[in-house]
């Protein structure tokens, strides 16, 4: 339980689901963590179930001088980073004759341009070594109807993992990504969906991932805390998929 003492942690998106259990984890492995998020109500909720012992930052994701802002309040903070857990995203699902340019730009912006500039911003803060976690998806590696874009923006992620590590390595920055499966976050009830439906979509998802069950925030998490630590120093452009099987079905 102390696999991060004193390491210094930055989570986007980190007010729910993944984002939250994984600062939990964090906290509870000795790290100092700063946490983002989009809202009042959100931030004060995570205050609440995190406690004084984490720095809180409100930001738009995929708002460009958002990241540089954000870049500027880490090393107010802390200084130096020595782990950046790149969560924060949006899951927006419609067939392609339903999309405009201004969702798809949102899209794009919160879950992948958002990412790109946050990182540019954090070079000079990065301390040698770190690590890097960006959050993709399974999404990125099937065919699953009206995810186009949401799918192309963690593909996008998965390839920025490995191309940047190329990159950056000399720096000592490493970067890595966990590609979530289904998991039982406040994702679904963002869909707008009524009851009934979501369950039966639920319940179809259920029927095909091997294990029969949807993962946990805490199973993601723990992951992630695994490539944040030294434990990981070996992992280098890796992704890890983390779905139940879902995508050996």
């Amino acid at each position: 339980m102390n696999r991060l003492h004193n390491k210094r942690a930055l989570v986007t998106g980190g007010t729910s689901g993944i984002g939250l259990e994984t600062a939990k984890q964090f906290l509870a492995e000795g790290a100092r963590v700063m946490v983002t998020g989009s809202s009042d109500d959100s931030l004060a909720e995570a205050r609440r179930q995190l406690g004084s012992d984490a720095l809180f930052a409100k930001t738009d994701a995929g708002e460009l001088q958002a990241q540089v802002k954000l870049a500027r309040q880490v090393r107010e903070a802390f200084g130096q980073l020595d782990v950046a857990f790149i969560n924060a995203g949006i899951g927006v699902f419609m067939p392609l004759e339903s999309w405009d340019e201004a969702a798809f730009d949102r899209s794009m912006a919160v879950n992948f341009k958002g990412p790109f500039f946050l990182l540019q911003a954090l070079l000079g803060t990065f301390a040698n070594p770190a690590s890097v976690i960006l959050n993709g998806s399974v999404n990125a590696h099937l065919g699953i109807p009206a995810s186009s874009v949401y799918s192309a923006t963690k593909a996008g992620l998965i390839s920025l993992a490995k191309t940047l590590s190329g990159e950056l390595s000399a720096r000592g920055i490493r970067l890595n990504t966990v590609s979530p499966g289904t998991v039982a976050t406040p994702i679904y009830g963002k869909l707008g969906l009524p009851a009934d439906a979501l369950q039966k979509m639920k319940d179809g998802l259920t029927a095909v991932i091997p294990l029969h069950r949807f993962g946990s925030p805490v199973e993601i998490a723990k992951a992630v805390v695994f490539l944040a630590s030294d434990e990981s120093t070996y992992a280098v452009g890796s992704e890890l998929i983390l779905d139940g099987g879902l995508t050996i079905a």
